[in-house]
């Protein structure tokens, strides 16, 4: 073992043999995980430790304990992001941008602007701004999948059925262009990892110790003015961003060039 080895904790080893194996397949997705008392002799190590390394891999999403009936590999079934083709797609089917999830609207209506949007909008933090949060579930389980929210001017949103709490019956960016003419032509996302609040750990269900990935998306119309601005927090393990681009084959100016 090497000098680099031997400082890792040994729960960090156990958890990144036991990884190992269920990204190689040798555990496989349903597979019921040997016995703590097995692990114990297998890796030669204290039933404590044995149990801290059951815990990491828990809060990343790779095992579940069934009460009473042991801990089993979790399927790792990935909802897929693909952010430039969401509005194309919306475009042809005329359908809400997930429609494969079951929509709750827990609040429509006049708010104050959270910071991070009110700096975005370039408005006063607490400014007056149109709000729509919404809670996604899975149709099938009734898991909750995605927490989210829209954020709109009021001149664009204000006195209209996007203050009322009902599903709209499309993509809410076509509720927009309908309602005001206006065409989404540019969009900026920024994408957040983190810990998630106490709210969100309940609302998703989430572990302890459990990373969400938080999105910021901002669109534009043809003016460069704000149009709306949503977000999305989803559990960290449970997505897959797939981002399928033209590669420049010019040198080009970016206003802010990649750090990573």
């Amino acid at each position: 073992m090497n000098e680099l080895s031997a400082r890792v904790p040994k729960y960090h080893r156990v958890a990144d043999a036991l990884r190992a194996e269920i990204r190689t397949g040798e555990l496989h997705p349903g597979q019921r995980l040997p016995a703590e008392t097995v692990l114990v002799e297998r890796f030669r190590v204290s039933l404590p430790t044995i149990r801290q390394a059951l815990s990491v891999l828990r809060a990343e999403g790779l095992i579940e304990s069934r009460h009473g009936v042991g801990t089993f590999v979790k399927e790792q079934r990935r909802l897929q992001r693909r952010s430039r083709g969401r509005y194309g797609s919306a475009r042809g089917h005329q359908q809400l941008l997930t429609h494969h999830l079951r929509h709750e609207i827990v609040f429509a209506g006049r708010g104050p602007a959270p910071a991070h949007i009110a700096q975005i909008m370039g408005i006063e933090p607490g400014a007056e701004v149109v709000i729509r949060r919404r809670n996604l579930f899975d149709k099938d389980t009734g898991a909750p999948e995605e927490i989210g929210a829209s954020y709109l001017p009021i001149s664009v949103a204000g006195g209209t059925f996007l203050e009322e709490p009902t599903v709209v019956p499309k993509a809410l960016f076509l509720c927009v262009e309908d309602l005001t003419g206006r065409r989404y032509t540019r969009a900026r996302e920024q994408w957040i990892a983190r810990m998630p609040t106490a709210e969100e750990s309940v609302i998703l269900e989430l572990p302890t110790g459990a990373p969400v990935m938080h999105v910021v998306h901002t669109a534009y119309d043809e003016h460069g003015d704000i149009l709306e601005i949503s977000e999305s927090v989803w559990p960290a393990d449970r997505i897959i961003v797939i981002d399928d681009y033209d590669i420049e084959q010019e040198p080009t100016k970016s206003e802010a060039p990649s750090e990573i």
